[in-house]
């Protein structure tokens, strides 16, 4: 495709149409432009489509695919003046780039009874309504856009705090960041969804995609975007951003400087550079000093190559965390040659032996992760760099690996901490907030 570089004047071909060249306002410091304000290059077609069957096709096939939606595309959207047109049909455009954690800014205008929306990872979606629009009042059109309304009824995230819309006629600007599934949304400057959990509307039992495009959905009236910029976040401050939310409620279990407050095999794990770790060669249980019932507790590790550690969940202070206490939860360099064939229950954030995790969202060997592990009851929550990848119901396993038997998993309270298993693992920023424990039962 020919395009102009003598200046505002130019005109440039798009999809056939001869329209006035201008250029992308400059991208926020840190942030690159996802549209240059003059033709599609780095989009392409696609309609509401499941990113899973899309990559189950042979190149072939999916490139023809491709090729087909976006031929669709190219009838229903224009470029005017720097901003990137849909007249309401055909399919949505999608990057060609993939991202994982990033921040994300796009304006947007759009006509009455317009319906539309912005798709994460490939996943709808940020919801765009007529909120003055009463036959859609009924599935919540008068909260205003912004929310993540292809989330589950209830759950926290499908509705925004307030509504934020500016009149028809105006431009909105959103602000959205994705850190794992913990997704933010603000828009017009208002705070509308705060670090939610964007579910995956095509397996609801199953994590957020680790990484996906950015997709424009448009449907039902004519709708302009332009100011798309985008911001990938490293994973430094994804765990900072992560580790900070409401971090007010959380208390620390480790200062950083030495093992105070800890107890167990104390020999067996050093401090270094801020973190625990645990001695090469060396193992056994690294236990806070005080019990607890019910909790939320947040930490970063480290992995080397092949490492294997866990967490061990309401632990009595003796024998196998993965039998005697609540669980083990399996803190291991999963994706190492040598672990490839084990049971699915030992993979890392599984409850071992007892119940598998999601796999695939774990960061490259040698980088920090973030997890934070919410233990209620009997039901045990694993979120890993921001995706839940375990959410199990131990009252509920009747299958064990091995038919081994886990007799402590019926446990109320116990200890948290660490099972070493002889590589050098490293712990940092540890920190629990207590949970209310459950109600008692009247006497009958």
């Amino acid at each position: 495709m020919f395009t102009c570089r003598l200046g505002m004047f130019c005109l440039v071909s798009i999809f056939g149409v001869l329209l006035p060249v201008t250029h992308a306002a400059e991208a926020p410091e840190g942030f690159r432009p996802l549209f240059n304000g003059q033709d599609l290059d780095g989009w392409q077609g696609r309609p509401h489509f499941d990113p899973r069957k899309l990559a189950e096709m042979s190149d072939q096939d999916r490139a023809a695919k491709i090729s087909e939606w976006t031929e669709d595309a190219k009838n229903h959207w224009t470029v005017e003046n720097g901003e990137l047109v849909n007249d309401g049909h055909g399919a949505y455009l999608v990057t060609n780039d993939e991202f994982g954690d990033y921040e994300f800014l796009i304006d947007y205008k759009t006509v009455p009874r317009a319906d539309s929306g912005i798709y994460l990872k490939g996943t709808p979606q940020v919801q765009i309504w007529d909120y003055t629009d009463p036959g859609k009042f009924g599935i919540d059109s008068d909260r205003g856009s912004g929310g993540l309304w292809n989330n589950s009824a209830g759950a926290p995230g499908k509705n925004p705090f307030v509504l934020a819309d500016n009149p028809f006629g105006e431009w909105n600007t959103f602000r959205i960041r994705q850190l794992g599934a913990r997704t933010t949304v603000w828009m017009n400057g208002q705070l509308l969804v705060d670090n939610a959990i964007m579910e995956n509307y095509f397996d609801r039992k199953a994590p957020l995609f680790a990484k996906g495009p950015i997709e424009l959905q448009t449907h039902g009236g004519e709708i302009r975007w332009k100011n798309l910029y985008v911001r990938e976040i490293t994973p430094d401050e994804a765990n900072q951003l992560l580790s900070g939310h409401q971090q007010q409620a959380f208390q620390r279990l480790f200062n950083g400087k030495d093992l105070t407050g800890w107890q167990g095999a104390l020999e067996n794990y050093e401090v270094v550079d801020g973190a625990i770790r645990c001695k090469a060669g060396h193992g056994g249980q690294l236990l806070t000093e005080k019990e607890y019932n019910n909790f939320v507790v947040r930490l970063e590790f480290k992995l080397p190559a092949g490492g294997n550690n866990g967490l061990a969940i309401r632990s009595p202070g003796d024998g196998d965390p993965a039998y005697a206490a609540v669980c083990e939860l399996q803190v291991l360099d999963s994706e190492h040659e040598k672990y490839a064939g084990l049971d699915a229950r030992q993979y890392h954030g599984s409850a071992y032996g007892m119940v598998a995790a999601h796999r695939g969202f774990l960061r490259k060997t040698g980088q920090w992760n973030f997890q934070q592990v919410t233990v209620d009851g009997s039901t045990i929550k694993v979120e890993l760099n921001g995706s839940l990848i375990l959410d199990a119901d131990l009252s509920k396993v009747t299958e064990f690996m091995a038919e081994r038997p886990h007799p402590g998993k019926d446990r109320t309270s116990g200890f948290f901490g660490f099972a070493g298993h002889n590589d050098p693992v490293e712990f940092r920023n540890v920190s629990i907030k207590e949970l209310a424990p459950p109600p008692k039962k009247k006497a009958e």
